[in-house]
């Protein structure tokens, strides 16, 4: 008797097995047109009856089918009368049925490939294929059938008292208003208009990561990898862009010695062509890193989400913004929660936001499905009078990390030329209004390490 006869045998006859095994059975599993059809009877009348027929359903159901010829209707009829034992070691039955569906879904993720390679499926494009195996390679029974509320007491316990693996932020307030950071498995996003600081603000993260023992991967979309590190290099050595290039090779060299021998963390940086890498590609890097440089990154940078592909989804036809730019960061959310990392992203307001003074969610670029899916989403804004005083106005839009009414709108110090934030006083703070002015008080922090009066001509701050 087959795998396929067994497994339907102690479909019909055995109720815990039922239960436990026909979630995750597919039709597709079964190679025999007959067998394949006699499992279609059995999930249509238990998606109905919430129980498996018996031996006389499936011959009043097979006997009916309008499909089934003379000859295929009588090799139905003698597969069902075969259909009448029950496998005694549970336990093998159900090793036997799991390992069953692994080998039938790799298999057919398998033909899927190859159908995508030679053009027959258009649902899909070739950049989908790494996914397709992926997730055939994790077909598994889940025996866990939820949380028992009154019995699982002792685990809650446990996990409000479990301390969250966190990345710190290097601003006091960022800190204040997440709980301590950004969580694993997170996908975290800054919404700002062009020019107000999208990568200032995270590379200014990835030089704190390498001041403090973190390791991080910083994925840029949008300038290369040399432009990255030049502003890692002037938030760290305290140099402008324009300085930079007039000091000597020398000074250059000793003054990063220094830097060097004092960095806890690392920095990984990896440039793409826009709109040619998806979180796949993030995914071979990833592994590559791991092989090749036993490099681990505790948190990743992505500048910025927008101009990243979807592995999953083709850009046209019935396939519009909303959806794309939604699966983009579904995906990458997807590989936060793979590796166990937070990862950091940007998007760009649209049109309307791009002017407006007090950003929404909905000033959002190309699909309000972003904000639905990201776990913590920030607002930043500068105005004339905000430069004046050297500050970016943050506003919580959507935050898992806490109320976004506790500092719904708070104030960071930015030092424009040598690319970095600071903490700024309390009472600053505490006289923010709707309009993000500061009535009483200046950003309170150390401009001891920055230079007066700087060449800011040819600085792309974004």
């Amino acid at each position: 008797m087959t795998v396929e006869k067994i497994i339907l045998e102690n479909i019909i006859n055995n109720d815990e097995f039922f239960r436990q095994v026909l979630p995750f059975l597919k039709e597709e599993y079964f190679d025999s047109r007959i067998e394949r059809t006699i499992f279609k009877f059995i999930k249509t009348f238990a998606d109905k009856h919430n129980k498996s027929p018996n031996s006389k359903i499936l011959r009043l159901m097979a006997s009916e089918f309008p499909k089934f010829t003379q000859e295929e209707f009588s090799e139905a009829d003698i597969l069902i009368s075969e259909l009448n034992g029950v496998e005694e070691n549970k336990d093998w039955l159900i090793e036997r049925t799991e390992k069953f569906c692994k080998d039938k879904a790799v298999y057919n993720s398998i033909m899927t490939a190859i159908q995508i390679l030679d053009g027959k499926n258009d649902k899909f494009n070739k950049e989908a294929i790494p996914s397709i195996l992926q997730e055939a390679l994790a077909v598994s029974f889940d025996k866990s059938v939820g949380h028992n509320y009154l019995e699982d007491s002792d685990h809650r316990w446990e996990y409000y008292h479990l301390k969250e693996k966190k990345i710190p932020f290097a601003i006091d307030i960022m800190n204040k208003v997440t709980n301590g950071g950004v969580s694993s498995k997170t996908l975290n996003v800054y919404l700002m208009p062009t020019g107000v600081g999208k990568s200032l603000t995270m590379c200014d993260h990835a030089a704190f990561c390498i001041r403090n023992g973190y390791k991080a991967l910083y994925i840029t979309l949008e300038m290369a990898e040399e432009k990255i590190a030049e502003r890692i290099d002037c938030n760290l050595l305290d140099y402008t862009p324009v300085e930079l290039k007039r000091i000597s090779g020398n000074v250059f060299k000793s003054a990063f010695e220094d830097i060097k021998s004092s960095a806890k963390g690392n920095l990984i940086i990896r440039e793409y062509p826009t709109c040619g890498a998806h979180a796949g590609h993030f995914r071979l890097l990833l592994d590559e890193l791991k092989l090749k440089q036993n490099f681990i990154p505790d948190i990743i940078f992505i500048d910025y989400i927008n101009i990243c592909s979807s592995q999953r989804l083709k850009m046209g036809g019935s396939v519009n913004s909303y959806a794309y730019i939604k699966s983009i960061a579904e995906e990458l959310r997807g590989l936060a929660v793979e590796y166990d990392v937070p990862i950091i992203s940007a998007t760009q307001t649209n049109r309307g936001g791009a002017n407006n003074s007090d950003i929404d969610s909905t000033d959002t670029s190309d699909s309000f499905g972003l904000p639905m899916t990201v776990d913590l989403l920030w607002g930043g804004m500068r105005t004339e009078e905000l430069d004046k005083q050297g500050m970016i106005l943050f506003k919580q839009l959507k935050s898992r990390y806490g109320d976004i009414n506790y500092y719904r709108k708070f104030v960071v110090g930015v030092d424009l030329p040598h690319f970095k934030l600071y903490d700024v006083s309390e009472s600053a703070q505490q006289d923010l209004d709707d309009g993000g002015k500061t009535d009483k008080d200046t950003p309170l922090f150390d401009k001891s390490r920055s230079k007066a009066k700087t060449d800011y001509s040819g600085i792309d701050f974004d």
